[in-house]
């Protein structure tokens, strides 16, 4: 009997194997588990082993894991993003109790928030870390010259991202941040005013501001980045993570299965680990609730791109984003300006000297905004009135909001 169950049961497996499209592969190939081409015209499980047995380039190393250490942030992003949405209320009267009641009153509620604003600042150095390891590799070339575009323009999502949500909390680090921001944004020739005004939506940023904000992080910001990553994933398959001629030579191929998808999960459990680590140990704290009629004395930044942007419009104006735009487009149009074979960064001098601009641009303007914090807003916009106070029917459910600058907390 038991051999007849046996039997049942391979040939059931072997109809399910028959039966069912290589293209649910494509699932694996999006979460970063699968590297090589599928053969949808093999049954799934040969479509797997032939995709599995994809080897990479015999240079291909620790190096190269970046990239997939920067998709699993973003996806732990994602996640606690999505845990946090089920509570947080987008409005000026709700937003900052709705916070205090994720950290304080749900299970755990402090640990996802701690750890989503602590991978907001390391998916940013990742992504910086992995364009730098491009540029240095002279992965820009063709035939990669679109992924170097892409690459870009994911920092660029992976930024607004970051300044999308930092007003989301609604204190007033929070919302003098932004106003600060804001302002120097406006004054910016052409069209810096029309950007400015799309985003704050009012006379001073407010509850409309707070609206479109979480629009763009939670709605128009995902479906781009998706986009992007999607684009750059294919792109990658198609061209490999870098010129074979940078390796240090001939040598024997590196399979992406298990040698290097070992290599990005145990670099982003390591990850990981260090996010919780920074979350339990230096939490985020909160300031009293934004008050648009109340400029404070200090803005202590908690996300690691706003200190080197509040840095680079302090002392520069409105010159310091359109230097922040120039670079960005010479990065852009590096792959058409340096044509040549060469991927010796030494022969490579405009390589060169944009990856030491940018680094040391960064680094400047980092410290420079590191010892701003303690400083007042350097400009504003018009304020308006204060919203009403807390207490109306819309937030009754909701506990009441401390003033002081620390957050009740639960021991982990």
């Amino acid at each position: 009997m038991a051999k007849g169950v046996r039997g049942t049961t391979r040939r059931l497996a072997e109809d399910v194997r028959e039966s069912t499209d290589a293209n649910l592969l494509a699932v694996l190939r999006v979460l970063g588990l699968l590297y090589g081409p599928i053969d949808r015209r093999a049954r799934i499980d040969h479509a797997f082993q032939k995709a599995r047995a994809y080897r990479l380039a015999p240079h291909v190393g620790w190096r190269h894991a970046l990239g997939g250490i920067t998709y699993f942030l973003l996806m732990v992003l994602v996640a606690t993003g999505v845990l946090m949405a089920f509570y947080y209320r987008p409005s000026v009267q709700e937003a900052y109790p709705s916070v205090q009641h994720i950290v304080s009153s749900i299970p755990f509620g402090w640990l996802v928030r701690d750890l989503h604003a602590w991978a907001a600042s390391l998916v940013v150095v990742l992504v910086i870390l992995h364009l730098l390891r491009t540029l240095a590799e002279g992965a820009y070339k063709a035939p990669r010259q679109t992924n170097w575009t892409m690459g870009l323009l994911l920092l660029v999502v992976v930024i607004a991202f970051g300044s999308s949500g930092y007003l989301l909390p609604w204190d007033q680090g929070s919302y003098w941040t932004v106003t600060e921001a804001l302002d120097a944004i406006s004054r910016v020739p052409i069209l810096g005013g029309l950007v400015a005004e799309l985003l704050q939506g009012d006379e001073a940023v407010s509850g409309a501001t707070l609206s479109r904000f979480f629009a763009l992080h939670v709605i128009i910001l995902p479906w781009l980045l998706l986009g992007l990553v999607s684009l750059h994933f294919g792109l990658l398959r198609k061209h490999g993570v870098a010129p074979l001629a940078y390796g240090k030579g001939a040598g024997r191929e590196v399979r992406f299965f298990p040698q290097h998808l070992m290599r990005i999960l145990a670099a982003a459990a390591l990850t990981l680990a260090v996010a919780i680590t920074l979350a339990v140990l230096l939490p985020r704290t909160f300031g009293p609730q934004a008050d648009p009629g109340l400029v404070p004395t200090a803005m202590p930044t908690t996300w690691v791109a706003m200190a080197p942007w509040r840095g680079l419009v302090h002392y520069l104006g409105a010159f310091g984003p359109v230097l922040l735009l120039a670079l960005l487009i010479a990065l852009l149009a590096l792959p058409l300006l340096d044509r040549s074979a060469e991927l010796d960064l030494r022969r490579r001098p405009l390589a060169l000297a944009l990856g030491a601009v940018a680094v040391g641009g960064l680094l400047l303007c980092s410290v420079a905004g590191y010892f701003l914090q303690d400083q007042a807003p350097a400009e504003t916009t018009s304020v308006m009135e204060a919203p009403a106070p807390f207490g109306g029917a819309e937030s009754d459910a909701l506990p009441a909001a401390p003033t002081d600058t620390t957050t009740e907390r639960r021991e982990p």
